[in-house]
Formats: C-alpha cells, sequence, structure tokens
C-alpha cells in the first residue's frame, strides 16, 4: 500500500479489486475497479478483515444498529474498528470518493440487507459507506460506477 501515490483519488472495496476477502473467501473482482488499483488510482481496503475478521467469516447484516451473524453474535465492535480504521486510510492517502460492495454490512450505500438473511433489502448504509457518507465523500458502488463518473459527482 505504501508505494500508492498521495493523493489516490477513490477507496475501494478489496473484493472488488479482487481479494479473496469476501465471508466466503472468494473475491467480487470487477476488472475495471482493479485496473484504477494497479494504475495507483484506487486504494483497496476490507473493513472487515481490518477489524480482525478471519476469511472465511460467518455471514453478516445489520440488525437494529448492530451488526449480527447469521448464528447470532454481535459483531458490532469489530465492523466498527474496521471501518473507523479503513476510514482512516483513505483519509491519509487524501481518497476523494469511493466505490464500494453493494448491499455489504460495511460498504453497503443506500440498500442493505435487513438483518433477516432473506436477501431482503432496506434502506441504509453499512458502517464504512456511513462514516465516509458524513465526511462527504461521493460514494458509488460496482453497479453505479463506471470509469468515466467523475469523483466529485454524488
Amino acid at each position: 500500500m505504501n508505494d500508492l501515490p498521495r493523493p489516490c483519488r477513490y477507496v475501494v472495496s478489496a473484493c472488488l479489486a479482487g481479494q479473496p476477502c469476501r465471508y466466503d473467501g472468494r473475491s467480487n473482482l470487477r476488472p475495471a475497479i482493479a485496473a484504477l488499483v494497479q494504475e495507483g488510482q484506487a486504494l483497496p481496503v476490507c473493513p472487515e478483515v481490518l477489524g480482525g475478521l478471519p476469511v472465511p467469516r460467518t455471514p453478516c447484516e445489520q440488525q437494529g444498529g448492530r451488526v449480527v451473524s447469521a448464528d447470532g453474535q454481535d459483531r458490532t465492535a469489530e465492523f466498527m474498528t474496521g471501518a473507523e480504521a479503513a476510514l482512516y486510510i483513505a483519509e491519509e492517502y487524501g481518497c476523494s470518493a469511493a466505490i464500494l460492495k453493494a448491499r455489504s454490512p460495511s460498504c453497503g450505500c443506500g440498500r442493505i440487507y435487513d438483518g433477516t438473511f432473506s436477501r431482503t433489502l432496506t434502506d441504509g448504509d453499512g458502517l464504512f459507506a456511513a462514516l465516509l457518507r458524513k465526511k462527504g465523500f461521493p460514494l458509488f458502488t460496482e453497479e453505479t460506477f463506471s470509469p468515466e463518473t467523475p469523483a466529485e459527482q454524488p
């Protein structure tokens, strides 16, 4: 990470850059986002791994302001620790926008899973996305971002 230029335009969900850090040990590779990382325009982070959660791990969703795993464990502390660490890294590298994994309890923007583990969506942001939004970062998901999108656009 230290060889990336500062400022770096985007902070991105590491799984979208091809890192196998999803809950199931896989990635969500999006070649255009991986290319941004390779070009030094994007910084990959995984808030869940930064928060100390293993790969693979039990799936988690937000429930009433908490983040809970499918087996009932409260993982809010790990998710918040990771979100704060990822925000710190993004700010240290001068990132000005974010490209995040849709629907994630960390990175989801605008719509996340509702906590029933039934793939039902509800309005809301993941913990990392919420911190970035409070700091004024324009937020994109892999579904709303295109390489032509200027970082300044919400």
